[in-house]
């Protein structure tokens, strides 16, 4: 059902963006396939394989004859053909009956979940289109693609907010689990006992999701849990998602440890966590259709540097959908590794994190990871925001 409703919106965003023809061209795609194809078939395709929308909503998959009935029964394609010698023939032959003055292809500069189509197959690809004189109408696709992932349906919104709540769930049981002493991997381990037990998998590698930080001086993010143990003073925070029906969330909580008769949190550890509660919601009130992400980014990096700290060494938010990173559009500075992402404008059913983080000096690091969805007017929670410390006693 979700690739029928995603073809069918490829077809209204050809038609927007006034693009005659768009070709995914790949092989062996579970070695090396275009990110964008599980929108386009609901398997991997071995030989060469072409699947094509045009602006006046046809639609063809030419594919190996044995993945030929797999792609049949999408129903999202007027036509399947499945070949035995060679994608060639009835490739060009499409072509030339259609007839498209532009033919968006799978390449961008700036985003990797558009950049599908390898060097290899781009030679090939340009060949057979030069033989009929159509290798000169080649364009990105970046737009098309973008659009395509970026616009979430309700099926795929159901199916994020499932995944949240499956999310909050686990760190609810886990808040319960953790006690003084207990390591960073013990911790890890419950969560992935929990994900196991509802069917469900990570939103990312399992060896590092959830990954779980205790005290100061430790890797921060994108790091496996250690035999660390939890101690009392410091601060403890998780970075966890799982995926429902294919689709993920991506969150981030942060508990203390209070010490032993121990009756509020200490000031600078309150004062942190405040902050970053803060620059969350501001944030969240800035995005609204056709916002800039650099804006959302600066907005946020204010409210920290206000407060007395230093700038997050990373962006304030991606968007999630198929992958906990997802998406062309980005909330983020304007560096070097972000190209144009930071200036794309937001839109409606655009799914973002907002997460920011500061250190709280010889305690750790505080940081929260909600996840919005943009509306027609602004921004909504899609998880239920952290405003309070999580407190382990």
């Amino acid at each position: 059902m979700l690739i029928k409703e995603k073809v069918n919106q490829a077809k209204g965003l050809l038609k927007a963006f006034d693009v005659d023809c768009w070709v995914t061209f790949t092989r062996e795609s579970a070695i090396n396939g275009d990110p964008v194809l599980t929108f386009l078939v609901g398997a991997p395709v071995t030989w060469h394989s072409a699947f094509v929308i045009t602006k006046t909503g046809r639609t063809l998959a030419i594919v190996g004859k044995y993945d030929q009935i797999t792609v049949q029964e999408t129903g999202a394609y007027d036509e399947v053909i499945g070949y035995v010698e060679g994608v060639k023939e009835p490739f060009q032959s499409f072509m030339k009956e259609v007839n498209p003055s532009t033919i968006a292809i799978n390449y961008s500069e700036d985003s990797e979940i558009c950049d599908g189509l390898t060097h290899g197959m781009y030679l090939t690809l340009k060949s057979m289109l030069d033989e009929i004189g159509m290798a000169d109408r080649l364009l990105s696709a970046e737009r098309i693609v973008s659009a395509l992932r970026e616009r979430k349906s309700q099926t795929e919104l159901n199916a994020i907010a499932q995944a949240i709540s499956h999310t909050q769930d686990i760190f609810a049981l886990v808040t319960e689990f953790i006690v003084p002493g207990k390591t960073e991997k013990e911790i890890a381990a419950f969560m992935l006992a929990q994900v196991k037990k509802r069917g469900l998998d990570t939103a990312w590698d399992s060896d590092v999701c959830p990954s779980v930080f205790t005290g100061p001086e430790t890797a921060e993010a994108h790091y496996a849990p250690t035999d660390r143990p939890v101690e009392r003073g410091q601060i403890l925070n998780m970075d966890f998602g799982v995926k429902v029906d294919g689709y993920c969330s991506d969150m981030q909580r942060t508990f203390y440890v209070m010490e032993t008769g121990q009756d509020r949190v200490p000031a600078d550890v309150q004062k942190g966590f405040d902050t970053i509660v803060a620059a969350i919601e501001q944030s969240r009130l800035a995005m609204k259709p056709g916002v800039i992400g650099l804006d959302v980014d600066t907005l946020s990096r204010d409210v920290l540097a206000k407060n007395g700290y230093e700038p997050f060494p990373h962006g304030l938010g991606h968007q999630v959908g198929r992958y906990a990173h997802d998406g062309t559009a980005l909330l983020g500075p304007a560096w070097e590794k972000y190209a144009k992402k930071p200036f794309k404008p937001l839109e409606p059913n655009m799914v973002f994190t907002l997460e920011p983080r500061l250190t709280v000096p010889n305690r750790g690091v505080a940081t929260i990871e909600e996840m919005v969805v943009v509306t027609d007017q602004g921004a909504e929670y899609l998880s239920d925001p952290q405003k309070e410390l999580i407190l382990i006693r």
